[in-house]
């Protein structure tokens, strides 16, 4: 006896589609239910299948670098070398920073954490220095203890922090879409150590609930997928971010010009303006994790107006009165703190006041290095 296939009549039809409406808006009110993004964000085919990243991914031009940004902490850490089991004689180094730590237009192994990887350099108790490159483009300190807060669940011995005065103004510390993205991570960061931050600040993205559905998180869902697939080819070519033949030079010539930020003459900076308490909630948050805190080098003008501006990021007075508040602030706190602002040739500079050459990225590791040899013994 055989079996009589179904008629497809037009009652037929509509339950199949009634019930094919239903299971969908099931798995999206499950989906947004759950949220499970996070979860699935750890699921990657990285520091198995494919090796793992060298830095966190950022970019906007996938076709050219394999590469991508997206806003799931646990997909950029799974992706990430950080993320494989420590070795037994290791000491693990993270740095955090910004797009020059992060290696803007430089490949892997000129970066920062390329240079002090390149040799066998160990500690006064033999263990072998690793460093983690966990920087990320755009400038904010809020970002860095972000990505502080993730770092610290892998076992970290050190963190050398760089920053720089365009870190610090308050304005612009929940300007990174990483940070804004991330309201459920940033939230308790503000509360925990009483951040003068604005927890219910507009810029912030809470999703409605139909957003955090199967449908509304389809972006997101992509994104993950894209970061595996992207893989292959970046796993091939080692390219993750295109870098010109030609780089344009940093600017060394400036307009009659002592602006900065909003000022626009010079003005007495305070921790009101800048964001120390930021940077005080990273020490606190590294808990017995030793932190360094490094100011940056940064590209020094001789041009035309090298008087009133070192660069073209910053006026003499503004700088200065920053320097002089974090060293201030560092001592006051007992903080470890190298000031690096005028270690690097002016040369060893690319397109920004910021970037380094490989060479400036050698000589800086050749800076720091000797603080980290020694630590333990500190």
């Amino acid at each position: 006896m055989t079996e009589r296939t179904p008629r497809l009549t037009w009652s037929f039809l509509l339950r199949v589609f009634l019930k094919a409406a239903l299971l969908f808006t099931l798995c999206n009110l499950l989906f947004s239910i759950t949220r499970p993004l996070s979860l699935l964000g750890h699921l990657s085919l990285y520091n198995g299948v494919l090796p793992g990243r060298q830095r966190l991914p950022y970019g906007e031009n996938s076709a050219e670098s394999y590469n991508l940004s997206l806003n799931n902490l646990p997909a950029m850490f799974s992706s990430h070398v950080v993320s494989q089991a420590k070795a037994k004689d290791e000491f693990r180094v993270l740095l955090l920073g910004d797009s020059a730590t992060w290696g803007w237009f430089l490949a892997n192994e000129d970066t920062l954490a390329g240079q002090i990887n390149a040799g066998d350099y160990r500690t006064a108790d033999n263990r072998h220095i690793v460093a983690y490159n966990l920087a990320y483009p755009i400038m904010s300190l809020t970002k860095d203890v972000l990505l502080l807060q993730e770092g610290l669940a892998y076992d970290p011995d050190m963190i050398i922090w760089l920053v720089t005065l365009q870190s610090f103004p308050r304005d612009q510390q929940l300007m990174p879409p990483l940070v804004q993205h991330n309201p459920e991570r940033i939230r308790p960061i503000l509360t925990t150590y009483a951040l003068r931050l604005n927890a219910n600040d507009p810029q912030f993205v809470d999703p409605t609930f139909w957003q955090n559905s199967l449908a509304g998180q389809r972006r997101a869902l992509a994104d993950l997928l894209r970061l595996q697939l992207l893989g292959f080819s970046w796993a091939a070519t080692a390219i993750d971010q295109a870098i010109p033949a030609q780089i344009p030079l940093r600017q060394a010539d400036f307009d009659e010009d002592i602006g900065w930020q909003d000022f626009v003459e010079p003005t007495t900076l305070t921790a009101e303006y800048l964001a120390f308490d930021v940077l005080a909630a990273g020490m606190e948050m590294a808990d017995d994790v030793p932190v360094l805190i490094v100011n940056e080098p940064m590209f020094i003008s001789d041009g035309l107006h090298s008087n009133l501006r070192y660069n073209s990021f910053y006026p003499r007075w503004a700088y200065d009165a920053y320097r002089e508040l974090l060293a201030e602030t560092a001592e006051s706190h007992q903080w470890p703190f190298l000031d690096l602002w005028n270690a690097i040739p002016p040369v060893e500079f690319t397109d920004s006041p910021v970037h380094l050459t490989p060479e400036g990225n050698k000589l800086l590791a050749e800076k720091i290095l000797p603080v980290v040899t020694d630590w333990p013994t500190r």
